[in-house]
């Protein structure tokens, strides 16, 4: 669709690139808004109903939350699961521990997406680490440019850092229009977590 300067909106004809196959893609859920790891979960279990070897490093949460989607996913579905992180950092106290437990998760995440035994790879809530400088961004770049060609990529996060999106073959973004979370209501299980 073409629009006029008179803002009137004109069709005009879009010829669509040839249609090719890739043997993988790296895609980014970021923005303001709900829904950026919940997609990137939709996303695991669809690669577990077509038989592929699934990990996820989750870069905050930690594996005392005990989250639903970690329960069924490595429980039930045998998704290789590993919430390295610390929490939130405004509920932190010793922000030096937060940062050497992400740049560990970030250790074991370079070796799962070097060791190519995983065809989909979610860092979920990769990018706050890499915004507050604990994980580099150019070395989370290069990790996943350099991956072996059969591991698909999801990486979360508020705020992607340019060259992240730069390197991505989707993008999308989030964007809040309302969240109960603004109005004081805590987060709800079997919702939010």
């Amino acid at each position: 669709m073409t629009v006029r300067a008179d803002d009137d909106a004109v069709p005009t004809e879009h010829t669509p690139p040839p249609r090719r196959r890739v043997e993988s893609v790296v895609l980014v859920h970021t923005g303001d808004g709900k829904g950026k790891s919940t997609s990137a979960f939709g996303m695991v279990v669809r690669a577990v109903a077509r038989d592929w070897r699934v990990g996820v490093v989750q870069f905050l949460k930690s594996g005392k939350w005990q989250v639903g989607e970690e329960r069924v996913c490595r429980d039930r579905l045998g998704v290789d699961w590993f919430a390295i992180g610390e929490g939130f950092t405004w509920e932190s106290e010793d922000l030096s521990q937060d940062e050497a437990v992400a740049r560990a998760a970030w250790e074991h995440t370079r070796a799962m997406l070097a060791g190519g035994e995983h065809r989909l790879v979610v860092l979920d809530e990769i990018t706050y680490p890499m915004t507050w400088g604990w994980i580099s961004t150019a070395d989370v770049v290069a990790a996943i440019a350099e991956r072996p060609p059969t591991v698909n990529v999801v990486c979360t996060g508020r705020g992607a850092p340019d060259e992240l999106v730069t390197l991505a073959d989707t993008v999308t973004e989030m964007r809040k229009v309302k969240h109960i979370y603004d109005t004081g209501v805590l987060a709800k299980k079997g919702i939010d977590y």
